[in-house]
């Protein structure tokens, strides 16, 4: 019994559970913002909605590529994200029937969820949903034979959604949801690029062409960097749509990401990829967090 609770929270990524309902609720706390009102109730829904919509597509990521990371050699990115270090699919203790029922299940009540939202919001979330697990399948599976990013590139999108799909339970496609997603997809590929150098001996061993696998480790730091810089130059158009304390949080993140990039440039090794990802998903959480007190005070 102790071992296959192990191996679900291994599955799900269970540490990693309070940042998304917060990124997901970034987003509709800035929709009550600019439409007014406030609701506990749809508060808690999408934060229920985020995190389980959140755990599904971790789920699905492991169910789509669960052959290949049989072929895995080290597991310095698996410890990392797994709080007891381990694949369960490749395992054996979560066989992938399971996993594919699960997910399914997490699907089936978040689509219940974001039904009792109202109409045009509900049809906005649904599309989402159903582009982002989409997308993400087409990520693990265009990776295996490709000569450019194209599943990087696509595939992100997905993560990119998260808090705009928390905007869209409320308030309405509109300019300021536009800058968020502007503002974060290029956070989200220095982040995958950051997983990608850390990994880069398993995805050698996966026959996937990784960001690291097609452009080496010093084209993978620039990838990281440059995305890093897009992000912060995105931050110049998106800043003024919110507040002031939200605008010391994002500075700080900016700081952190700056002094990551430096140290990542300095030793030039996945070894150093590890330490900063950290640094990345603390930043994550400090915009998030700035979002929401922002809108408390």
């Amino acid at each position: 019994m102790i071992e296959t609770l192990k191996a679900y929270l291994d599955l799900t990524r269970a540490h990693f559970l309070p940042a998304w309902p917060l990124v997901s609720c970034s987003g509709l706390l800035l929709a009550f913002a600019n439409y007014g009102g406030f609701s506990w109730a749809l508060t808690i829904k999408v934060a229920l909605m985020g995190l389980l919509g959140f755990e599904a597509g971790f789920i699905l990521n492991d169910y789509v590529d669960r052959n290949r990371d049989r072929l895995d050699v080290e597991n310095t990115l698996t410890r990392y994200w797994r709080p007891f270090k381990e694949r369960p699919i490749p395992s054996g203790k979560v066989s992938s029937k399971i996993a594919f029922s699960l997910f399914i299940l997490l699907v089936a009540i978040v689509s219940v969820l974001i039904l009792t939202l109202p109409y045009p919001n509900s049809l906005y979330v649904f599309a989402i949903m159903i582009y982002s697990y989409g997308i993400e399948a087409f990520y693990q599976v265009k990776k295996r034979n490709q000569g450019y990013p194209t599943a990087q590139l696509l595939g992100r999108t997905d993560f990119t959604l998260f808090p705009v799909a928390g905007y869209l339970c409320y308030g309405q496609p509109d300019m300021t949801i536009l800058l968020y997603m502007v503002f974060f997809y290029p956070w989200t590929m220095a982040h995958l690029g950051l997983n990608d150098f850390i990994d880069l001996k398993n995805d050698q061993a996966r026959d996937l062409k990784s960001i690291a696998v097609l452009y080496g480790e010093k084209g993978t730091m620039y990838w990281i960097t440059g995305f890093t810089a897009l992000h912060v130059l995105a931050a110049i158009f998106f800043l003024p749509e919110l507040g002031e304390i939200a605008l010391y949080g994002f500075l700080a993140g900016f700081v952190l990401l700056a002094g990551a990039n430096l140290y990542l440039w300095r030793e030039k090794s996945p070894g150093a990829g590890m330490k900063i990802l950290p640094v990345y998903h603390g930043v994550l959480i400090i915009y998030a967090v700035s979002i929401i007190f922002d809108f408390i005070h």
